[in-house]
């Protein structure tokens, strides 16, 4: 308490005597600071501001509950994260090239961007596929495609994470289809499928089935990876879209987490016993431009969901209690004007990832606001977590930042705000109801309505933009897809329909439409499916002949 007094008449005599006099002569460039989320920014940050933290309680040690400090005892003394570079553009073929050639660059995982028409579920030869085939990631109809895919690459040496939702079992059945062909039983196989429905009704929009049936897929896809694959995350639960669509880094943390709520509930309600999937449950966040509330974020992020794991769902593991999580640098602060600047902002989001603690990360390419990064840029990405990792030194100790009287009490403030969306959701009866109600949509639409004035205004600086811009674009190589990969790929498909044998097609068809009808996992009837060489599309039109199709709420 003295030394709580001293800083407090110390603190107010510098702001009388020093600062008064410093600002009479410069004043300070704002009357207000605040991040880019719009929280408030002190002048100073002092004991005074922490007073309250219990270190044991809020902060403990690494790899040790609430895991504020890291989810590893020794975090990256003991192995860095795994760089995952995201790709995928055209076909199999041309993006199991840009995989090998980053693997071969010292990449250490792999990250498969699907395109628009895989990612909602429809073949390359579908009317609603048009103009879209392998543009925003690489096309995908078939197990054979799948094949080609990872031709080359052994996957029980990779870990593979695929951004994937509404169909997402599918495209797990074919990944475990494609380690099957090449001897690699599906324990072994080791990764990530992102199958996280909610965030694509809140943020993303490529969805297929209403919430009822998409939470049943996801949680087949759980019972079935905990009994037959103990290495494979059956989740990524996305805070990375929420924020791309124009959350606050408090919105960001309270709507993922809100997310992760409801599938573990609906993993409970389906009788499977927390401790048997939560440990495998992983989570997905952007990393914003504003340095230090992006690596508050993260630690606000961990010991809240501690927190949930532990004292509202009464998970009694420990592993179930730690949140393992990717990052990915934002996309949505890369500008189209002077794109070498976008360089810089992704070494900086990087290093905000690595000091909060991420487990693995994406650095995006500087011409990814113009078109599909080139394989000069996403070296140039990837060689920018290399340095990071391996000439900074930031890697040699855990949380340096720990302690700080800012970073402390602004990860608090993070995980109080996040708390209180929490709870509104719950008192609305959950994150399925508040989507289908469109509240996390309208908060998000506000904020980024919100920060979009404040740039208009000159009040949020983006060099390029509204400050410092140049006539003219800088010269760039662009990636073109070509264009002809449609009707390759439309082609491909009409001749595996050709040559396919149709009798195990046929049962495999009605297996799974018998499945869909019945309360039996999915995901045995749908592997059978991949493997008589059924398409995605197919697939998912027999559960859209049962399920329907969802229709977004009028939010406005």
């Amino acid at each position: 308490m003295a030394r709580e007094k001293d800083v407090e008449a110390g603190l107010k005599e510098w702001e009388e005597k020093t600062v008064s006099k410093t600002i009479a002569k410069y004043p300070e460039r704002s009357e207000k600071f605040e991040t880019i989320s719009g929280v408030g920014v002190n002048r100073l940050y002092t004991p005074l501001d922490t007073k309250d933290m219990d270190y044991r309680e809020s902060l403990g040690f690494p790899g040790d509950y609430p895991f504020t400090r890291g989810v590893q005892p020794t975090m990256y003394r003991g192995r860095l994260w795994t760089m995952r570079q995201y790709s995928g553009f055209g076909t199999a073929r041309e993006t199991n090239r840009r995989f090998r050639f980053l693997l071969d660059q010292g990449q250490t995982g792999l990250s498969v961007a699907f395109d628009l028409p895989t990612q909602i579920g429809y073949d390359s030869d579908h009317p609603m596929a048009r103009g879209e085939v392998g543009k925003v990631g690489v096309a995908v109809d078939s197990l054979a495609d799948m094949e080609l895919l990872f031709d080359s690459i052994p996957l029980e040496k990779v870990s593979t994470s695929m951004t994937i939702n509404a169909p997402a079992a599918v495209l797990l059945a074919m990944y475990i289809a494609v380690g099957e062909k090449q001897g690699v039983p599906m324990a072994k196989l080791r990764g990530t499928v992102q199958n996280d429905i909610l965030k694509e009704y809140i943020a993303r929009g490529t969805y297929i089935f209403p919430p009822k049936p998409s939470m049943r897929l996801i949680t087949d896809t759980f019972r079935f990876c905990s009994d037959n694959m103990p290495q494979w995350n059956t989740i990524s639960i996305s805070g990375y879209h929420i924020r791309e669509a124009g959350s606050t880094a408090a919105q960001e943390v309270a709507f993922t987490l809100a997310n992760g709520i409801a599938y573990v509930e609906a993993a409970v309600n389906a009788h499977l016993d927390i401790d048997s999937f939560a440990s495998r449950l992983s989570f997905f966040f952007g990393s914003h431009s504003d340095f230090f509330e992006e690596v508050a974020k993260f630690r606000a992020a961990r010991r809240l969901w501690a927190h949930i794991m532990r004292d509202r769902f009464k998970a009694h593991d420990p592993e179930s209690w730690k949140m393992r999580f990717h990052t990915q640098t934002a996309g949505c602060t890369l500008t189209a004007q002077q794109p070498d600047n976008n360089v810089v902002r992704v070494t900086l989001q990087a290093l905000q990832a690595v000091l909060g603690g991420t487990q693995s990360l994406h650095t995006n390419s500087r011409d990814e606001a113009l078109s599909l990064p080139t394989e000069q840029s996403v070296q140039i990405a990837l060689r920018t977590q290399q340095i990071i990792a391996y000439e900074t030194g930031v890697a040699d100790t855990i949380d340096p930042l720990a302690g700080s009287y800012y970073i402390e009490s602004l990860t608090d403030e993070i995980e109080r705000k996040a708390r209180e969306y929490i709870n509104k959701i719950d008192g609305m009866g959950g994150a399925v109801t508040a989507i289908e109600a469109g509240y996390p949509q309208r908060e998000i639409h506000d904020s980024a309505f919100e920060f979009q004035r404040k740039v208009d205004a000159q009040k949020r600086v983006v060099i390029g933009v509204n400050m410092f811009a140049e006539k003219g674009r800088q010269k760039l190589e662009y990636l073109k897809v070509n264009p002809e990969v449609e009707k390759e790929q439309a082609a491909v498909v009409k001749r595996l329909r050709e040559k396919r044998s149709p009798g195990p097609w046929r049962d495999s068809m009605k297996g799974l439409k018998t499945a869909a009808q019945s309360n039996t996992n999915l995901m045995p009837a749908i592997i059978t499916a991949v493997k008589a060489q059924a398409t995605v599309g197919e697939i998912c039109d027999v559960f859209r002949q049962l399920w329907g199709e969802y229709k977004a709420p009028d939010i406005m």
